[in-house]
């Protein structure tokens, strides 16, 4: 596989983190997740990372500005040079739009949206099996609504550009096999 930019849209539970790690681990490219991106720069106390540790310290949510900030310096790191795998961002408009305004600055063209797509039934069913703490059916269905409101109007705001919807509701295997074949053609 050729460099690379993807940018993974999808619903919680549908296999973004699963698939962007084999991809990105396939074309030799960074996967960037924001809640990483987050941990890394608290962890080495950047001066973003440190704005960002005030915030949890506080117990409260890390402000956009703030991690769209944190996007914009990992995409400059040379190891994102040559293409990079973007998990769960953007999650909004605002995002969005200020991701193509980075990417323009960056003269970083030719991303590759990849929309995984999965019954919600199943996604409730895939999160309450990862057992974690904060996935039981009421948090979980919310976390659906959020993304319908917020995350799922990316798919038109990308119109204007090839977004290539995937059935994520088959083996993983065959999601990987499909991802990659959309990949290598674009």
């Amino acid at each position: 596989m050729s460099s690379k930019r993807l940018i993974f849209l999808g619903p919680p539970g549908a296999g973004k983190g699963t698939q962007a790690k084999f991809l990105s681990e396939e074309a030799n490219i960074p996967h960037i997740s924001t809640g990483d991106i987050l941990r890394t720069a608290i962890d080495t106390g950047t001066p973003l990372g440190q704005k960002a540790q005030s915030y949890v310290d506080a117990g409260e949510l890390v402000p956009n500005d703030l991690i769209l900030d944190l996007i914009s310096e990992r995409l400059q790191k040379p190891d994102a040079q040559l293409g990079w795998i973007l998990d769960g961002f953007p999650r909004n408009l605002k995002q969005a739009q200020f991701l193509d305004e980075i990417l323009k600055d960056l003269n970083q063209h030719s991303v590759c949206i990849l929309n995984l797509e999965v019954p919600e039934e199943e996604l409730v069913s895939r999160l309450l099996k990862r057992h974690r703490q904060d996935d039981n059916e009421v948090t979980i269905r919310h976390r659906l609504e959020v993304y319908h409101e917020e995350t799922e109007p990316l798919i038109d705001f990308y119109s204007d550009r090839t977004v290539h919807s995937v059935n994520g509701n088959r083996p993983l295997q065959e999601v990987t096999a499909a991802l990659k074949e959309i990949v290598e053609a674009s």
